[in-house]
């Protein structure tokens, strides 16, 4: 079969033009376009999706971890324990007080919600949960659980996606993360995820939470296993997705790529993968990522994987938001990334890069 060759400079302008690429396209520019002309045109895709604003927004919540027991058992994990192992814990009520308080304390007032999958957490443990600090703090925002953690709940319960995120809602659950991608695409899934959901159940989740119109967004965990292709692949499925939800709803409101942080993980110790995405490749992935997904309004650089300076660069490479300050977050961390930054220097950064700095809530409406 004789293989398609593809004009750089036109697919570029289809791109410009707001067309869907194919994966096919997306592979070629990712792997032939020079890095400063999909910096550019992805810029100028940013400019037509914001009407040429400046703006970029960030955000003040806390991540909390619900538990770290999972039988998941991630292959890039190190965070997780085991069912039974003495390390094993579940965040208290009393814990949970202390952390929303401090948060309130530092001008947030959402928690980024999340867990393992606990063998002994049902549904009913988690709408407690989200009923009683919704009762404790009613100006509380849950950005909580994941299409991983519902289709672990449903699967348990025998209920349907459906019953599982309306009963949550009705407990107090505001917007759905989209963690647990790690890359769509089953190969890589079945080596280094297999105990979580496959390709088609996180997105059958993330369909019924669309038809909900419940706020949620999309992430990319890249830089192991997968190729180039199954990273555009899975760009190709976010946006097709995305393209399905009902007209008016909220629909994936962001993306957020990062690269795998590798320290400690079965990854590296059993299958010597190392974490070696650079500066350069992030800015890639960022533009390619604004290039594929015309229809995600906002495009996240993530600081805290690849540092301040790294993410300023993104700002001029399709990105329009620099995410959380992280009061606190313990998943990435444990693999080795060890940056903070607070809200005076997260302000300072977008500044400093030539944006105008604007705090917002998980629905990207921005605050006063």
């Amino acid at each position: 079969m004789e293989k398609t060759i593809y004009d750089t400079q036109a697919l570029l302008n289809k791109a410009l033009e707001g067309q869907f690429l194919s994966v096919e396209e997306g592979v070629h520019l990712y792997n032939n376009a020079p890095l400063s002309e999909l910096i550019l045109v992805a810029d100028e895709i940013r400019k037509q999706k914001t009407g040429n604003s400046r703006i970029v927004g960030w955000i003040i919540d806390r991540n909390v971890n619900i538990t770290n027991v999972c039988v998941a058992q991630c292959e890039f994990c190190n965070f997780y324990r085991k069912p039974g192992h003495p390390e094993g814990y579940i965040t208290t009520m009393a814990e949970y007080v202390e952390k929303i308080d401090e948060l309130f304390e530092l001008g947030g007032d959402q928690l980024l919600l999340q867990g393992g999958l606990h063998p002994k957490l049902d549904l009913k443990y988690y709408t407690g949960l989200f009923s009683m600090l919704k009762d404790m703090y009613p100006d509380l925002k849950l950005h909580a659980l994941s299409p991983s953690e519902v289709h672990y709940i449903a699967h348990k319960e025998g209920k349907s996606y459906e019953y599982v995120l309306e009963k949550l809602v009705e407990a107090g659950l505001n917007s759905l993360p989209g963690a647990g991608a790690e890359i769509l695409n089953d190969r890589v899934r079945n080596i280094i995820s297999k105990g979580k959901c496959n390709t088609q159940q996180w997105l059958d989740v993330m369909e019924v939470a669309h038809k909900m119109n419940l706020p949620t967004s999309a992430t990319m965990m890249f830089g192991h296993i997968e190729t180039i292709e199954e990273r555009i692949e899975h760009l190709v499925l976010i946006r097709n997705l995305q393209a399905k939800k009902p007209e008016g709803t909220y629909g994936f409101l962001s993306f957020i790529p990062w690269p795998f942080q590798d320290k400690d993980t079965e990854l590296a110790r059993k299958r010597n993968i190392k974490s070696n995405v650079d500066s350069a490749e992030y800015v890639r992935m960022i533009a390619i990522s604004r290039i594929m997904l015309p229809n995600v309004p906002n495009i996240q650089a993530s600081w805290l994987t690849v540092g301040v300076d790294t993410a300023q660069m993104c700002l001029h490479a399709g990105s329009n938001d620099m995410g959380s300050i992280m009061i606190e977050e313990n998943v990435v961390s444990a693999a080795g990334s060890n940056i903070r930054v607070n809200k005076d220097e997260i302000v300072k950064a977008i500044k400093d890069a030539g944006f105008i700095p604007k705090l917002r809530n998980q629905k990207f409406e921005y605050l006063d």
